[in-house]
């Protein structure tokens, strides 16, 4: 099940009572996942393994951040593989991810739409996932797509994606706070950081002084297609890590929300709620609207969940950079092509 997060996560004071009492179990939690990653024997894949994780529990921008990657890849004329756990999915792998005949229940969300830009590997243990992409013969780069504290696999390049928002929250380790290692030792782990989001620039200055590498910026914008909300009332409804995101950039797109609904991150909509949102838009007249993750969960479902998808239309996202962060992500990945030629 998905992890819920406290709003107190993301406060700013040391002296909560519930900080306090969970700090030890923290410390526990942070020593255990140092000293699972520091005695780990990962293995070594032939191909080089871009890694595009966070520092903290919760939705930041990762698969739009890891589409971008394979697309630059794919320009430059290399062939990228996702690999992905497929979370909430229930199989464990290593198998194809295909779009046309799995469902959410069988592979996850997530790695639905991440089919759609490139092949996908789904495996729990992600050496062995990296295994099969290897025997495939196809690949030229694997991207390990929410993996950054997983020891099982060496990366070539650990890109880590923070909210600009939500920053890294209490700066305490979970269950006292969001973060899945100590932050200190995690940067060690990560050769670049996107901040995803505009929060004033605060968080990025902070990182930049902490942070030894580059830290670039991004925001989570509607695609072109997204004029067609313009003026339209809707609906909202998402079950992701970011929800407030989601309902902001509809805002962005011109849309009326008269009404909002959310639900934990990845959530498995019953008969009954998807039932409850078609009538919800019916009483205010109004269009129903939802995430590609979402919607991903609902197609190939019967019932009021099937009904739901046919009456939900999907704002796009895309992830944008500026020009000169842009050039230096691209420069990093031309990094990995340049080592992958003096290897070969």
């Amino acid at each position: 099940m998905p992890l819920e997060e406290p709003s107190w996560w993301y406060g700013t004071s040391e002296d909560d009572l519930r900080i306090r009492a969970l700090r030890p179990l923290s410390g526990l939690y942070g020593w255990a996942a140092q000293r699972r990653l520091l005695n780990a024997q990962p293995y070594h894949s032939r191909l080089p393994v871009i890694c595009v994780g966070n520092f903290t529990a919760g939705g930041t921008g990762k698969t739009p951040l890891s589409m971008m990657i394979a697309t630059l890849l794919r320009d430059r004329g290399a062939q990228p593989v996702f690999l992905t756990r497929g979370y909430s999915g229930r199989k464990t792998g290593p198998v194809w991810v295909n779009p046309g005949s799995h469902l959410a229940k069988d592979v996850g969300d997530e790695p639905l739409l991440l089919a759609r830009c490139a092949p996908t590997m789904l495996a729990r243990d992600r050496a062995k996932g990296a295994q099969e992409i290897e025997a495939s013969g196809t690949a030229t780069h694997i991207i390990m797509d929410d993996g950054l504290q997983n020891p099982l696999l060496a990366k070539s390049l650990s890109i880590a994606i923070v909210d600009a928002v939500r920053g890294l929250g209490n700066g305490q380790v979970i269950p006292a706070g969001p973060l899945r290692a100590p932050i200190e030792f995690q940067f060690g782990l990560a050769d670049a950081i996107v901040v995803n989001g505009d929060a004033g620039g605060s968080i990025r200055r902070d990182l930049r002084s902490a942070f030894p590498g580059p830290v670039l910026s991004a925001v989570i914008a509607p695609t072109e297609d997204a004029d067609a909300f313009d003026g339209m009332r809707v609906v909202a409804f998402s079950g992701i890590g970011n929800p407030a995101r989601f309902v902001a950039s509809l805002g962005h797109a011109g849309a009326h929300v008269i009404s909002s609904k959310t639900f934990k991150d990845h959530h498995n909509f019953t008969d009954a709620e998807a039932q409850d949102l078609i009538d919800l838009a019916r009483r205010c007249d109004a269009q129903l609207v939802t995430t590609e993750k979402d919607l991903a969960r609902l197609k190939g479902r019967g019932g009021a969940c099937g009904e739901l998808a046919k009456k939900t239309r999907v704002l796009a996202i895309q992830l944008i950079m500026e020009s000169r962060d842009l050039a230096r992500l691209e420069s990093l990945v031309d990094g990995i092509l340049v080592k992958d030629k003096a290897t070969a």
